[in-house]
């Protein structure tokens, strides 16, 4: 039975999209790519989807412009939906590489429900809550790409499809999109990633950051030295004692029927893309600033590592010598930063893996 995706992409293609809300038109129209103000905040209508999904953006889609902006990105929020900060961040990016004159900055904020009980374990101060009529997830749903719970029961990740696909409609002098996440937003992005259906126009990257646990291709998991400082290499764990170690969303067994791909056409998307790895240097730990409360530490989290660096590095050492040894990737560690989007995303050493090679 052909998947919701291929008709949320059928719906895409076909449809009038509408113009983005208005905003006071008193409104700086630079204030936008200085803070995450209320006149940033924007609503999208994926269509066929039953609901609207809110992001921050830099710029205005309806203001004119002598030129349009030759990349975007878009920068995923965290566990707590911190999508103001996280858009904050990315414009400092481009702005410490004096590459915001020509990038578009989107910042998506995937909403849950209002309910004090709910929002409370995953919300961030100076973020709108949930209105009637949004798309709604829980605090953990929505980075493992699952269907909303109000509207269509439309996935995760065919919502950023649809938002893409409407970000390089609207701006046609777009050459590269850049999805980056944080945290949270890393494990969106790295599990997106292999199930994306998007045609490849613009040309598409992926930056993930700290994520909690990292998505498997095999069911090996690295083996660590005495000290947990390297990766001494990779074995097949028994998982008798832990059998949700392979499973979706530490593995490919189990792929809900919406993602729409099989293991084995996850695993060539994933490989083919272009993607990097960013850690922060001090996310290696239980210490203050390292968020260790909110960190996965299931039987499946912990065969990846005991920390978030830790379980980035070994994936990076999976990804180069196992997953896709052709392609090199590295993941950069930037010094001084803990579990902090506001040091990692604006760091000189994060720099090339979010704004690109220089023009």
């Amino acid at each position: 039975m052909p998947s919701y995706r291929w008709f949320l992409s059928l719906a895409l293609a076909a449809a009038y999209i509408a113009p983005w809300p208005a905003h006071a038109a008193t409104a700086d129209a630079s204030a936008c790519m200085n803070s995450a103000g209320a006149d940033c905040l924007r609503s999208f209508t994926p269509p066929g989807a039953g609901g609207a999904l809110h992001f921050y953006s830099s710029l205005d889609p309806d203001a004119p412009a002598t030129a349009g902006p030759t990349r975007a990105l878009i920068a995923m929020h965290g566990h707590s939906r911190d999508a103001n900060k996280t858009f904050e961040a990315a414009l400092r990016t481009l702005r410490n590489a004096d590459a915001l004159g020509d990038t578009l900055v989107i910042a998506p904020l995937f909403q849950v429900a209002a309910d004090k009980a709910v929002a409370g374990r995953c919300n961030t101060v100076g973020v709108p809550v949930a209105q009637p009529g949004d798309l709604l997830w829980t605090c953990g749903s929505w980075l493992e790409g699952a269907r909303s719970a109000s509207g269509n029961r439309v996935g995760s990740f065919a919502v950023m499809d649809a938002l893409v696909a409407d970000i390089a409609r609207r701006w046609p002098s777009l050459r590269t999109i850049t999805v980056a996440g944080f945290s949270a937003g890393g494990q969106f992005v790295q599990r997106y990633i292999a199930f994306t259906q998007h045609d490849g126009k613009p040309a598409m990257r992926y930056v993930v950051a700290d994520p909690s646990t990292w998505l498997y291709f095999d069911p090996v998991r690295p083996q660590f030295s005495a000290d947990g400082a390297s990766v001494t290499g990779f074995s097949t764990p028994d998982t008798a004692a832990c059998p949700q170690m392979n499973r979706w969303k530490y593995g490919t067994d189990d792929l809900p029927t919406w993602l729409g791909r099989t293991a084995a056409q996850a695993r060539q998307q994933y490989v083919q893309a272009d993607i990097s790895y960013l850690e922060g240097a001090l996310d290696s730990n239980d210490a203050k600033g390292t968020a260790y409360r909110v960190l996965d530490k299931s039987c499946a989290a912990l065969a990846q590592g005991s920390f978030r660096m830790q379980r980035g590095l070994a994936y990076a050492e999976y990804d180069r010598k196992l997953l896709a040894p052709g392609k090199r990737r590295e993941v950069v560690v930037v010094p001084g930063c803990a579990h902090d989007v506001a040091c990692v995303f604006p760091s000189e050493a994060a720099r090339a893996a979010l704004v690109g090679p220089p023009r």
